[in-house]
């Protein structure tokens, strides 16, 4: 049985470190806010301006005012601060992100990431994932294993890159993968999931860790 969207944002927000200040990106990051740890304190930035989000509100409970990067409504803490994109991009580039959870379209077997545009299709915006990938020390992947029957995880990326080598770990619906210098390490499986399912699925290399060989 794969992950749901919610039980792939809890993976990632295990990733999350007390004192860490976290980017979530578009998509199902955006949920991650909604699964922090207990005793885990940590800030959330967007780009769009805000420091310290909070969790999704309830429904009536939305503030037209208070958007993600994603123009989704969320709420605030005591914590939080306001200030324009130059300062938001600043705290990016200036390397004050420890970690960014990003969605992605495809992510090869080096950690390669392209998740901002599709040949022949609008594009909106490149928005701020170039900038992410290049001045966050780390960068997680969350996303669905497929689309529309398509591998999503690749030997090489097909699409317009976003940055190269730069993923350190992949969540998707069906495991997580970690990304080293050897390339692509099966960690972890959904319930259910076998090994079968992973290699159908996937068309880049991987290695398995021996502690799941041994499970499975």
């Amino acid at each position: 049985m794969a992950w749901t969207r919610d039980q792939m944002a809890a993976r990632a927000a295990k990733e999350v470190r007390d004192g860490y200040y976290v980017n979530l990106g578009i998509g199902i990051p955006t949920l991650v806010a909604n699964h922090i740890p207990d005793g885990i304190s940590t800030q959330l930035q967007s780009e769009n301006g805000m420091l310290g989000m909070g969790p999704f509100p309830f429904e009536g409970e939305e503030d037209p005012d208070l958007i993600n990067a994603g123009k989704q409504t969320i709420t605030t803490l005591p914590t939080t601060s306001f200030f324009d994109s130059a300062t938001s991009f600043a705290i990016i580039r200036g390397g004050h992100i420890q970690l960014s959870i990003l969605g992605a379209l495809q992510v090869s077997e080096k950690g390669d990431l392209a998740n901002w545009a599709v040949p022949g299709k609008m594009v909106k915006g490149i928005g701020g994932a170039m900038d992410l990938v290049a001045g966050v020390p780390k960068v997680v992947v969350l996303m669905e294993h497929s689309a529309r029957g398509e591998a999503k995880i690749v030997k090489k990326c097909s699409l317009p890159l976003t940055g190269s080598e730069v993923v350190s770990l992949i969540i998707t619906d069906l495991c997580v993968f970690e990304v080293g210098p050897d390339g692509l390490l099966l960690t972890e499986l959904a319930p259910d999931v076998t090994m079968d399912d992973i290699v159908a699925n996937t068309e880049a290399s991987f290695a398995i860790h021996p502690d799941l060989a041994r499970r499975h």
